[in-house]
């Protein structure tokens, strides 16, 4: 009886301790909250034709706040998806094309000066997802400590622009969003198989070197 109990203590520990489990459910709660920021995205369009920067300032970032929302809703409600991962990577990418339109529309002349800051982190997003298209015949779709660490930079950044604060953050963010895609590059040549939710190139390689 003795020898039984600690048997069930360990079961339950490694139950507790075991990792999400990622489906391939298509309607969860997160999902729902991704398309809201991918089909917003297309909204900030007009508004940046129509001039009205402060719109377009609030509107933005609500939708990026809704990023940091559907990836917690989806571990605490346990609703992590192959779907999901690769429909919030679309949305990221609607989004901050959307970000990069309003930009260039509502600021095109304060922004000739730093063409060289944005078309790096342009440059390396391009190569670092074509990579992962080569590779794995699909969109990467990582999620890194690093991406979302540079979201924070990009809203700041987008604050300083929008409301002609500074242009620092944006050269501040612009070499966060260089390194984050130079980093999903180097996840991309380690990793031997398409995959999702990768904290770092540290943790890749450590993956990669688990037997």
């Amino acid at each position: 009886m003795n020898n039984q109990e600690p048997q069930h203590e360990q079961s339950v520990s490694e139950t507790e301790l075991a990792p999400p489990q990622i489906t391939d459910r298509l309607v969860t709660i997160p999902n729902i909250i991704c398309m809201v920021r991918l089909l917003g995205s297309f909204v900030l369009i007009p508004i940046a034709l129509g001039g009205q920067n402060e719109v377009f300032l609030w509107v933005f970032l609500f939708l990026g706040m809704t990023d940091w929302v559907d990836g917690k809703l989806a571990i605490l409600l346990n609703q992590r998806t192959i779907i999901g991962a690769r429909l919030d990577s679309w949305a990221d990418a609607a989004l901050y094309a959307a970000l990069l339109f309003g930009a260039i529309t509502m600021y095109g002349a304060t922004l000739r000066g730093e063409l060289i800051w944005i078309v790096a982190a342009i440059a390396t997003y391009v190569i670092s997802t074509a990579a992962g298209f080569w590779k794995y015949k699909r969109w990467p779709s990582y999620h890194t400590r690093a991406a979302k660490t540079s979201w924070f930079f990009i809203a700041v950044a987008a604050i300083g622009l929008f409301s002609d604060w500074s242009l620092l953050p944006l050269r501040i963010a612009m070499v966060a969003v260089t390194l984050t895609n130079l980093e999903a590059l180097l996840i991309t040549m380690i990793s031997p198989t398409w995959q999702v939710d990768v904290t770092s190139v540290y943790h890749a390689w450590r993956d990669r070197s688990t037997p």
